[in-house]
């Protein structure tokens, strides 16, 4: 057989086998797969494959053993570690490091790559649209929505047209090319006031995102004005109407985050917000105004606002549920994670706040309870217990607080990043090089240039993707 005739063989093999992929990709629904004894096995699907709905997969794939066939959709086929986004924007970690695959982590859980855009509660299906916009639909018995969250929003001019967020990797992408354009661009401005304009960045929100984000920013863009030897030191400024940094955690390790963020020349201005933004700077609630070409909104988050279309009772925009994460009137529905109102057993009348901790929990919770539908073990309402906080501020300053016990500087250290290596479902050995290579080598500033302003607004509803110009829609 001559060489173009295998060629054309190998081919035609290789197309058939993608064909034959992609077909089962597209597929909405599988034929049902039965039980011993004949019995068609349950469809249990999940919304959403952040922190809740990858682990109420994960522990539902142990509980059920093989006796319900379990759908996950979700936008894309990772699961991000969001904690240590911070960490890919100043160019520590690879984006890949801390972006999980929900196949080789999830055996046994069909993923459906779309985003869920209603529910039909009278056939139990829930209509998504996949990456290239066609339609698809997906029947369920038992359905778990844990859509999370995005930006948080506030009516503030400008702010939406010039500000942006920091959730996903496109965003933190942006944030890395962003700061190295500023300082490289500075470098060539005649005029002083552009080239300060351009080396400075304001952060808007001091919880946990904005925190590490200015705490890290400031270390990285210093060390970049060193390497291209910018005329104008950066300067970081931290805002936030509060009265102390990280608001919502214990007063100690508030202090400690201010202290380094102070030793390393952040400006802290607390009880402060933005007015008005514009193209070229900030107006401050105090009446300063701060020349800047780099808003970073880190104010909070909302749940995704496809929850208020989905047909179920909300409470400020999260769904209602009662202690079993069960919506009411709707029994083969639940809901977990921020998308969700979860009663807090320790704070009557309030529900759980929207972090990673009470996610996780949530999801585990609720795979318990749909196990126990089908007969194994008994349902039980969500109970929780703060187990500590940790957060990291670079370098070798973190500040946690484990069960209780404050630490803070490399103890600190020690505690936070073994805690996420703890929490990483994988890749962990790929993070631990990054960071053996952060600490042995330089880093390497340059501009990739794969996202860019427009791609990543603040009013993304889904901010692990970048938005793209619509392509033409298609049917099934």
């Amino acid at each position: 057989m001559s060489f173009p005739s295998v060629l054309r063989s190998v081919v035609t093999r290789h197309r058939r086998y993608e064909h034959r992929a992609d077909l089962a990709q597209r597929a909405p629904d599988p034929p049902r797969a039965t039980n011993v004894g004949g019995m068609a096995r349950p469809r249990v699907v999940i919304v959403g494959g952040g922190f809740a709905g990858y682990h109420a997969a994960h522990k539902l794939v142990r509980l059920a053993r093989g006796r319900a066939d379990i759908t996950l959709i979700n936008p894309t086929d990772y699961l991000l570690y969001v904690p240590l986004l911070p960490e890919v924007a100043v160019g520590v970690l690879e984006p890949r490091q801390i972006a999980v695959s929900l196949t080789a982590a999830l055996p046994g859980v069909r993923l459906v790559l779309g985003e869920a855009n209603s529910l039909d509660l009278k056939e139990n299906r829930v209509h998504y649209t996949d990456p290239e916009g066609g339609e698809g639909h997906v029947k369920y018995d038992r359905l778990v929505i844990a859509l999370g969250s995005v930006n948080k929003l506030l009516p503030i001019p400008g702010v939406a047209d010039h500000a942006h967020g920091f959730r996903g990797v496109p965003e933190a992408l942006f944030l890395h090319d962003h700061m190295v354009r500023q300082l490289e661009m500075a470098l060539t401005e005649s005029d002083p006031g552009e080239c300060t304009a351009r080396c400075t960045f304001v952060v808007v929100g001091a919880g946990y995102t904005g925190t590490e984000v200015a705490a890290h920013g400031v270390q990285f863009t210093d060390m970049l004005a060193k390497q291209k030897k910018t005329p104008i030191k950066p300067q970081w400024i931290l805002l936030d109407l509060a009265k102390r940094v990280l608001p919502e955690l214990d007063e100690r390790m508030s202090k400690d985050a201010h202290r380094v963020l102070e030793e390393r020349g952040v400006e802290v201005l607390l009880g402060t917000s933005v007015q008005e933004a514009l193209f070229d700077g900030v107006r401050l609630t105090d009446g300063r105004y701060i020349p800047t070409r780099s808003l970073i909104w880190c104010v909070g988050v909302r749940p995704d606002p496809v929850v208020e279309d989905l047909g179920l009772p909300t409470d400020k925009g999260r769904i209602v549920v009662d202690e079993f994460l069960n919506v009411p009137g709707h029994p083969r529905v639940y809901a977990i994670g921020d998308a969700a109102a979860v009663p807090d057993p320790q704070h009557p009348g309030r529900a759980t706040p929207m972090t990673a901790q009470h996610a996780v929990r949530h999801g585990k919770q609720v795979a318990h309870n749909i196990a126990a539908e089908y007969g194994t073990g008994k349902r039980k309402p969500y109970r929780h217990r703060d187990l500590g906080f940790v957060v990291d501020l670079g370098g070798i300053d973190a500040t946690a607080n484990p069960l209780g016990i404050h630490v803070s500087g490399i103890p600190g250290m020690v505690v936070t990043r073994g805690y996420h290596l703890l929490s990483l479902p994988g890749n962990r050995i790929r993070v631990v090089g990054d960071w053996l290579l952060h600490a042995l080598l330089p880093r390497q500033a340059v501009q990739l240039g794969l996202i860019r302003g427009p791609e990543v607004p603040l009013n993304n509803a889904a901010p692990e993707l970048p938005v793209r110009p619509p392509t033409p829609a298609r049917t099934r």
